[in-house]
């Protein structure tokens, strides 16, 4: 007779008959919009996983080591207050950060650095003669601490994902702590100055040789342009040298000694593109003299022209009016070849007058 099953093996063979899935593991939070990234770096390595900036903080005091990184795009005053509060950020630098449109400066809060530089890119164009626009500006702020840095982003050109993804690359470059980003960024904006410099040395090359040209159609309004954009570059450019120069030179024992030595290499290409812009000036300025010269000139020469075919004018008019005059003696009025005779006289006078003014060039 076959042996019944206990309840107790009934028992288990439904357990394992009705067993729940496995339970799946929620996705982490999805940052708002204006959190472009948050990483917490230790030891030059990025910890893996998504962070707030509450948890970000918290993970690297817990650590007593490493870093965090956030990244913000155009955050409002409403956006920015959370991250402000988490990180001791003095609220007139949250404001500079919101409402952007600051010159390029450092400020020193407390235990808190706060730097802004503006952000440039050359936008391409078929010929610097017809073009509208040349330079767009943006800006990049960036609150420096102890063992923090958040970046503020203003402007689509400005992006600093690469930058991040170059960096996290090497990783001993991150293991400096945050003032070696700081770093990073001044050095990449410094570069893209150097770049925009070289593609405007180009166009301006460009420009030089329509206003030398013979009957070039250059005029001074694109002239006048290009030094408008110069001057948008100039205000982006000569600010930064004072800053840099503070950092170089131990303004803020955030940033290391062996950082400083690489914010001095930054110096020094900031001056090379600082005495290349204020060459493109004053070329720009010679250029625009140039043009007016020019333009001055070929006024005077339609002058001369306009006089002489008047002069020329002068003659017929002249003659022809005393003619429609009605008297009734007139010299060679009655005359049968009186007409032709006249009309030759007019033509000759015509022809050596214009002779004239052709051998004077007038015409």
């Amino acid at each position: 007779m076959p042996a019944i099953p206990s309840l107790g093996g009934l028992g288990g063979l439904r357990g394992r008959n009705s067993r729940r899935p496995a339970a799946v593991p929620e996705a982490p939070p999805t940052p708002p919009a204006h959190v472009i990234d948050c990483a917490v770096y230790v030891d030059g390595t990025r910890l893996p996983g998504r962070f707030s900036h509450i948890e970000a903080i918290a993970e690297v005091r817990r650590r007593r080591d490493g870093f965090v990184w956030i990244g913000l795009f155009e955050p409002d005053e409403e956006q920015i207050q959370g991250i402000a509060e988490t990180f001791g950020l003095h609220e007139l630098a949250v404001e500079d950060a919101v409402t952007a449109h600051q010159r390029p400066k450092v400020d020193r809060y407390d235990d808190t650095l706060f730097m802004v530089l503006k952000t440039v890119r050359y936008i391409a164009h078929e010929s610097p003669t017809t073009a509208n626009e040349i330079v767009e500006t943006g800006e990049i702020m960036a609150f420096l601490g102890k063992s923090f840095i958040v970046t503020v982003r203003h402007g689509q050109h400005s992006g600093l994902a690469k930058l991040r993804e170059e960096m996290e690359a090497e990783p001993e470059r991150l293991r400096i702590g945050p003032a070696a980003v700081l770093h990073a960024i001044a050095d990449r904006v410094v570069d893209s100055y150097l770049a925009v410099s070289e593609s405007f040395e180009n166009d301006i090359d460009v420009i030089e040789s329509s206003v030398f040209a013979p009957n070039s159609p250059i005029g001074a309004e694109q002239i006048y342009l290009m030094k408008r954009e110069i001057l948008e570059l100039r205000r982006a450019v000569m600010p930064l040298a004072v800053p840099l120069r503070r950092l170089a030179e131990g303004y803020t024992p955030l940033v290391p000694e062996d950082v400083r030595s690489y914010f001095r290499d930054v110096d020094d290409h900031l001056t090379t593109v600082s005495e290349r812009v204020g060459g493109f000036d004053e070329l720009l300025t010679t250029l625009v003299d140039a043009t007016l010269a020019k333009i001055s000139l070929q006024q005077n020469t339609d002058m001369r022209k306009i006089t002489a075919w008047a002069a020329i004018i002068a003659v017929p008019t002249m003659v022809v009016g005393v003619y429609g005059m009605n008297f009734d003696y007139m010299p060679e009025l009655r005359w049968r070849f009186g007409y032709p005779l006249v009309v030759l006289v007019i033509l000759g006078a015509c022809v050596i007058l214009y002779r004239i003014f052709r051998r004077n060039r007038w015409l």
